[in-house]
C-alpha cells in the first residue's frame, strides 16, 4: 500500500512541473490552481477509494478454550487392602512351665491332707499293711515323765497272703521310747482288719517325742509306718 501512494505522488509532481515549464505567468498560474484542485481530488478520491477498499476484520466468533481442570490428586491404596485375607491353619498351643506366665502359688483354704505313701510299693512279696487310724494316743498326747502306756493301730491286711502268727512289729526309731511288743499270735486274711500293739515308756524330761515302728514277717518288714508322738508335760 505504501508504495501505490509513493509511485501516484510521483507522477502528479511530474506532471506539475511539465505543465508549469512551458506556459506563461498567468497561464501558469491558472494552471497551478486548476492542477491543485485536481491533484486534490485525485487524492482524495484516491484516499476515499482506499478507505473504501479496507474492511475491517469480522469479530471473531470462535469460543474460547475452556480453562483445563485437574483430576483431583489419587489416594494411594495400601498395599495391605490389594492381599487376600489370611487363610485360617490349625495349629497347636504348647504351653511351658515358666514362672512368668503360670501362677505356681496355689490357695488353699480349709485343711490340707497328709500325704501317704503308695501302699502297693510298701510291699514285700505277698505281704502288705495300710494303716486304718489311730486307736488311742493321738499325736500330740499329753503324758507325765517316765509314764507307761500301750500304743495301738487299726490297720488292714492288703496283701495277697494271710499274716501268720509269728509276724511282729519291728523298730524304725525307738530312740526316746523303751517299747516291747508281742507276736501277732493268730491269722490275718487279705482284707481283713485288726489292731497292733506296742508297749513304751515315756521319756523323762518334758518336750515332744516321736518314734516309728513297721510290720514284719519276723524278717522283712512291709507296709505302711506306724507312728507315735507325745508331749511330755
Amino acid at each position: 500500500m505504501k508504495f501505490n501512494k509513493k509511485f501516484l505522488l510521483s507522477l502528479l509532481i511530474i506532471a506539475f512541473l511539465s505543465a508549469c515549464g512551458g506556459a506563461s505567468t498567468d497561464e501558469q498560474v491558472v494552471a497551478d490552481t486548476g492542477m491543485t484542485q485536481a491533484v486534490g481530488s485525485m487524492v482524495a478520491s484516491f484516499f476515499g477509494t482506499q478507505t473504501a477498499m479496507y474492511t475491517p476484520p469480522p469479530t471473531s466468533t470462535i469460543t474460547p478454550l475452556p480453562t483445563n481442570t485437574f483430576w483431583p490428586t489419587p489416594t494411594p491404596v495400601p498395599a495391605n487392602a490389594l492381599q487376600p485375607p489370611p487363610t485360617w491353619t490349625p495349629g497347636f498351643v504348647f504351653y511351658t512351665n515358666t514362672p512368668s506366665l503360670v501362677n505356681l502359688t496355689p490357695s488353699v483354704t480349709g485343711t490340707l491332707p497328709t500325704a501317704t505313701a503308695n501302699s502297693g510299693a510298701l510291699a514285700y512279696g505277698c505281704n502288705n499293711l495300710a494303716f486304718i487310724r489311730d486307736v488311742d494316743y493321738p499325736p500330740g498326747t499329753e503324758v507325765a515323765p517316765e509314764e507307761e502306756f500301750t500304743k495301738t493301730w487299726k490297720v488292714e491286711n492288703t496283701g495277697t497272703c494271710d499274716w501268720m502268727f509269728v509276724y511282729t512289729l519291728s523298730i524304725v526309731s525307738d530312740e526316746y521310747f523303751d517299747s516291747s511288743w508281742n507276736t501277732l499270735g493268730k491269722i490275718v486274711s487279705p482284707g481283713e482288719w485288726t489292731e497292733l500293739s506296742v508297749i513304751v515308756t515315756a521319756p523323762k524330761h518334758p518336750g515332744t517325742y516321736t518314734g516309728y515302728w513297721r510290720f514284719s514277717d519276723g524278717a522283712h518288714p512291709f507296709g505302711a509306718t506306724l507312728g507315735l508322738t507325745i508331749v511330755v508335760k
